[in-house]
């Protein structure tokens, strides 16, 4: 690539979307996330309970808001609420050009439910409603978690029309699961009568969180006698993760070659794409870029916090090679699979784990907004 080149543009041009992880009202206001479009090519952006603390803890933008809403009477929970539909909608609005242009395809804002209805269908449902209404933009998407719970919640949020991210995913079986309900709820939507050339879904994998669950594991069975196996669990240090999304990706190219989605395609039925998150690298030893120059792929997002879209400007090296991880996947599970590593577990835990680290940051939130109000 010619040194002049954005590398983040070209991973447009091979049909890969760009998103940004994270929010705050200071990249809203000072016409930061507008430059990010025009110039870098975002395509939509995603926030969640983590990174939303972490921006109301940082952005002095938040106080003069947080005081007004708690003078108004607001509870914690309101306040919170109250912030994040207002951001949601300064940048679903900033995106509206780009959802015009590309008639629905890119452009989108998500927004989480709260993490403490992980495991209730119905409330669930009730609470994607009710924030889908409130936001009231046609980019906004609400991100479900991808437990079973979520699985008839997304099938009916689909079937009413409500964008969905499909977050927290960590198994490829999973993942098909949230692809045959997407697939259900379009079903469903076009058997009322209604339209579905707009309705947009993405399955989010947390690629990230599974190398370092694995990571740990293969560190200590690196610390053992044998030397096969330690040789074995060396050499397949920060692996897990690419193979995920190599099975994730194949099953996707498969899925939309059935004549049961060519179907829907025809009715104007969009793809409901995979998106790496958790693509910032923890380990030293890896690449900062690792998570996106590795799974670049045709009609594929990669949502990625502002750090790691900075390291990827500066130096990334655009190719696809989604294929290569496609390619190693079953190698890579064998040779888990040899050292007793059984990613079902590993996905299980991940899941419950990922749900609690969503409400831990929710829950301090909630607490941080509460000491502020009453100061207020």
């Amino acid at each position: 690539m010619n040194d002049t080149e954005n590398s983040l543009l070209a991973l447009h041009e091979l049909g890969q979307a760009i998103w940004l992880d994270g929010i705050d009202r200071q990249r809203l206001m000072d016409g930061t996330l507008e430059r990010l479009i025009e110039a870098d090519g975002i395509a939509g952006l995603s926030t969640n309970p983590a990174t939303f603390e972490k921006a109301i803890e940082q952005d002095e933008n938040y106080q003069a808001a947080i005081e007004k809403e708690a003078k108004a009477g607001h509870s914690a929970t309101e306040i919170y609420e109250r912030l994040l539909v207002e951001d949601v909608r300064l940048a679903a609005d900033r995106f509206q050009s780009l959802y015009r242009q590309t008639e629905g395809q890119e452009g989108f804002v998500s927004l989480e439910i709260s993490p403490l209805l992980a495991h209730d269908t119905e409330a669930t449902v009730n609470e994607a409603r009710r924030l889908w209404q409130w936001v009231d933009r046609p980019n906004a998407m609400i991100a479900i978690p991808g437990t079973k719970a979520g699985l008839p919640a997304i099938e009916q949020l689909i079937s009413e029309g409500i964008n969905v991210n499909v977050t927290l995913l960590f198994s490829v079986g999973r993942y098909l699961e949230m692809t045959h309900a997407y697939m259900t709820g379009l079903e469903k939507r076009l058997a009322a009568g209604q339209p579905i050339q707009r309705v947009a879904s993405v399955a989010s994998f947390f690629l990230g969180r599974i190398d370092l669950k694995v990571d740990r594991l293969l560190d200590e069975i690196a610390k053992e006698k044998d030397p096969q196996r330690v040789e074995l669990a060396r050499g397949l240090r920060g692996k897990a993760a690419l193979a995920s999304a190599g099975f994730a990706y194949e099953r996707f190219e498969e899925f939309h070659g059935k004549p049961l989605w060519e179907h829907l395609a025809e009715q104007g039925g969009r793809k409901q794409r995979l998106l790496w998150a958790s693509t910032s690298t923890e380990d030293p030893l890896y690449s900062d870029i690792k998570y996106v120059d590795s799974l670049i792929g045709p009609e594929t997002v990669n949502a990625m916090p502002i750090a790691t879209l900075e390291a990827y400007r500066e130096h990334g090296q655009p190719e696809i090679r989604i294929w290569t991880a496609v390619h190693e996947a079953p190698e890579i599970m064998h040779r888990l699979a040899e050292l007793k590593i059984d990613l079902r577990i590993v996905d299980e835990n991940l899941e419950k784990e990922g749900i609690a680290q969503f409400i831990e940051p929710y829950q301090q939130l909630l607490a941080t907004l509460e000491q502020r109000r009453r100061q207020g």
